[in-house]
């Protein structure tokens, strides 16, 4: 189980994020956005080769840290801990010893969505690449859908160098009419006017790989 443990990107791993990078290219993205994580980064700079952007890096959305579990095989924590990974992966509040949330995470990774949705008046016109991990696409995505904290399990299972799509449109009425009040809430003004769409979830594409 890796969480935040800092391993390298296999040379499939490249070819891969070089392919959805010429596949990424003609929809002109405006900014590669990467968590620090070298798998993570290394799979952005392989996409920014292809699409001609610079990658910015951010802490925030780093894999979940899976506290004591890190390191550790699949066998190991259930002997350790019976039953404590099935608590895991159906109730988004609970953290592994010594780890994150799903909650934990999502407020983090959403923090980094909301301040671009505020700063960056690209945004509705080419779409912004952010390079993570699956657990933290996955909690991000409910987070940013708004969905009530017992469904975020919905969303797993996320492939290697497979993509989510979200598209952002204005909130019907603005901000005064959410319909919910998320547990993990927008942080920025410009963010509360926002309404997501899921368009795609693990997304990816299936031509021949070429070495870069």
């Amino acid at each position: 189980m890796q969480g935040q443990l800092d391993t390298d990107l296999s040379e499939l791993g490249v070819r891969q994020a070089h392919a959805v990078g010429r596949f990424l290219a003609p929809r002109r993205p405006w900014m590669i956005l990467s968590s620090d994580l070298r798998r993570a980064r290394d799979t952005a700079a392989a996409l920014a080769t292809e699409v001609g952007l610079d990658v910015l890096t951010d802490t925030r959305l780093r894999e979940t840290n899976l506290g004591l579990w890190q390191g550790m095989t699949h066998s190991e924590v259930d002997a350790q801990w019976p039953d404590a990974r099935q608590q895991w992966r159906g109730r988004p509040r609970w953290s592994p010893p010594e780890g994150e949330s799903r909650i934990d995470v999502a407020r983090r990774t959403r923090a980094v969505v909301d301040e671009l949705v505020h700063q960056s008046p690209q945004w509705s016109e080419h779409p912004a690449v952010i390079v993570a991990h699956g657990g933290a696409i996955a909690a991000l995505t409910a987070a940013l859908l708004e969905l009530p904290v017992e469904q975020y399990p919905v969303f797993n299972g996320l492939g290697n160098t497979c993509w989510v799509q979200l598209s952002a449109h204005p909130r019907p009425g603005g901000a005064d009419h959410s319909v919910v009040d998320p547990e993990v809430a927008p942080v920025t003004d410009a963010a509360r006017d926002v309404v997501w769409r899921l368009d795609q979830w693990n997304a990816g594409i299936t031509t021949p790989l070429e070495t870069p």
